[in-house]
């Protein structure tokens, strides 16, 4: 049984796998281009919740409470 052809193809093989797997090092230590991940974003930064200041906050009830006054008033359609 001769076994140079088997060696001579495992090895051709090898140089192959070689190849492949430095370019494979080449492409990932490339930077990175354009926007990250969402999950690095999100992780990143803590949400915060947006707080209404008391004068906000009455003005905004006011103006709630008069808009829908003026709904109740409108006549229905018939």
């Amino acid at each position: 049984m001769n076994l140079q052809p088997i060696v001579a193809e495992l090895k051709a093989e090898r140089d192959q796998l070689d190849k492949a797997i430095a370019a494979l090092n080449r492409v990932s230590k490339q930077p990175r281009r354009g926007r990250p991940p969402k999950t690095a974003q999100v992780a990143a930064r803590p949400k915060r919740r947006r707080r209404l200041s008391a004068a906000a906050r009455r003005k905004l009830s006011r103006l709630l409470k008069q808009r829908w006054a003026e709904g109740k008033m409108k006549p229905k359609a018939a």
